[in-house]
């Protein structure tokens, strides 16, 4: 079956967006993003499982029956997920201590066995892999993005730590946007996620709204059917 590798992108960076269109991995999503640093961080992780488990689940799809198809995807993830856990605790020790128990819960996000059951047990493995690539992408965009809008209102920094937490070569991502600022706890804690995730959730609406009316022809009248105004 041919796939359009195009739309595959489309889909997993915005149309069907894990987060602004399905809202799904919302808890690593709310819990881990106090910092731009720190969501970069975990979707770096979880887009690693999901084009690990793409690869793996379509090139084994042949052979896994229907009955135990799930129980498989979960123990393919969980192998996936606790390689994906042990190297960075042992080359990113720092960022792991931060991230925490939310590594091994990659498991549980419902979002990469929701993709493996929909579309890589389904596909080829090439499709598959630019499906993982491109939802983890997504995924990892929607992180930055929330971490990020929460950095900045809630401390005036962005990827703070970003050298200590991911070596050396990150020290040219840490800015201090915002002189003397004082900071704003409360987009910092956890109902701060909450309020940010709302706010963006609520521009990706209206940026889909303004494409759609965008792409949508000017309808033309017909000047039979017009009404005449006196």
């Amino acid at each position: 079956m041919d796939q359009n590798y195009g739309q595959i992108t489309k889909d997993g960076l915005w149309n069907n967006n894990i987060v602004f269109a399905q809202a799904l991995g919302l808890c690593p999503l709310l819990a881990v993003t106090g910092t731009a640093t720190n969501g970069l961080g975990m979707g770096l992780a979880s887009t690693a499982v999901f084009v690990a488990s793409a690869l793996a689940i379509s090139a084994l799809r042949g052979i896994i029956t229907p009955q135990v198809r799930l129980p498989v995807f979960v123990l393919i993830i969980a192998v996936l997920v606790t390689l994906v856990d042990m190297t960075m605790n042992a080359w990113m020790h720092d960022l792991h201590k931060v991230l925490g128990l939310f590594i091994p819960l990659i498991v549980t996000n419902c979002a990469i066995l929701g993709r493996a059951e929909a579309f890589a047990s389904r596909n080829k493995v090439l499709p598959s892999l630019v499906d993982g690539i491109m939802m983890g992408l997504g995924f990892t965009f929607a992180l930055v993005a929330l971490g990020a809008t929460r950095e900045i209102l809630g401390s005036g920094t962005l990827f703070a730590d970003a050298k200590l937490l991911l070596g050396n070569w990150a020290g040219f991502l840490e800015l201090h946007l915002i002189p003397d600022y004082k900071g704003f706890l409360l987009i910092i804690l956890p109902p701060g996620g909450f309020i940010v995730l709302a706010f963006l959730l609520a521009g990706k609406r209206l940026i889909d709204q303004a494409l759609t009316r965008r792409g949508k022809p000017l309808t033309v009248v017909p000047a039979a059917n017009q009404r005449k105004v006196i």
